[in-house]
């Protein structure tokens, strides 16, 4: 399969500093083909990012663990904090900013950010079958229960403890959404 003409013009400019300062911005992707130094300019990553949260994926390991970048990037697009080093995984912030735009990365999120009634009613008031990631303690929360019951479509009443689902005001929201 033949490259596009913008891959090889990335790939002949991959030393050139002003050349991605400029595609970036229509094309962040292409940052992939820039060499090592470009892809560790903090500038021009969050210029990319800001575009497409995707373009995290080719920014240098320094970068993935840069907090303004990662805000950039996950509140352009949540699930881009699956790049994210294990230090900004675990940081309520980043995880705030990302799940308010895809609860999904509540999967990325460290133990001790599952166990964050924060992260996990943001995280499922997005999506609520993801739930089922919260710690033991929140999936046997009231709150928590009366968030991804009430908004979720998908069953996921099995992920909260058998009490729980006994609770009067639980129930009558299930009777609601039958």
């Amino acid at each position: 399969m033949a490259e596009s003409k913008d891959v090889i013009e990335a790939r002949e400019n991959s030393h050139n500093r002003e050349y991605f300062w400029n595609i970036v911005e229509k094309f962040p992707n292409l940052i992939e083909w820039a060499d090592e130094k470009i892809r560790d300019d903090k500038e021009i990553i969050i210029k990319a990012v800001s575009v497409d949260g995707g373009a995290l994926e080719f920014a240098s390991d320094n970068l993935k663990d840069d907090k303004d970048v990662l805000l950039t990037a996950t509140n352009q697009a949540g699930w881009t904090c699956c790049y994210a080093s294990d230090r900004l995984k675990a940081d309520k912030d980043v995880l705030l900013t990302a799940c308010k735009n895809d609860g999904q990365v509540l999967y990325f999120a460290s133990k001790e950010l599952r166990d964050d009634k924060d992260v996990v009613l943001t995280a499922v008031s997005n999506k609520p079958i993801i739930v089922k990631y919260a710690s033991l303690r929140l999936r046997s929360d009231k709150d928590v229960a009366i968030t991804a019951i009430s908004r979720g479509k998908e069953k996921v009443t099995e992920y909260f403890d058998e009490k729980l689902m006994n609770d009067s005001d639980i129930k009558k929201i299930l009777e609601e959404n039958k």
